[in-house]
């Protein structure tokens, strides 16, 4: 079971699926900065800056798994 901690709702978003504006919330969970829209249930998630420090120019890396 994951933890989702205090959403927020961007003021002025426009959802890219569905269009619904005001409607798209932003948390935190597992440490990864989430969106969601709640009208259509579109998500998207954002890397943590470490991975996206690890991906190379010309390679598509979906990300870097280090064990701590």
């Amino acid at each position: 079971m994951t933890a989702r901690k205090r959403k927020r709702f961007i003021a002025g978003a426009t959802c890219p699926k569905c269009g619904a504006v005001d409607k798209i919330m932003l948390f935190f969970e597992n440490n990864v900065e989430k969106l969601e829209c709640v009208q259509c249930g579109y998500s998207q998630s954002q890397a943590d800056q470490n991975v996206s420090a690890e991906t190379r120019q010309n390679e598509n890396v979906i990300g870097v798994f280090k064990p701590e």
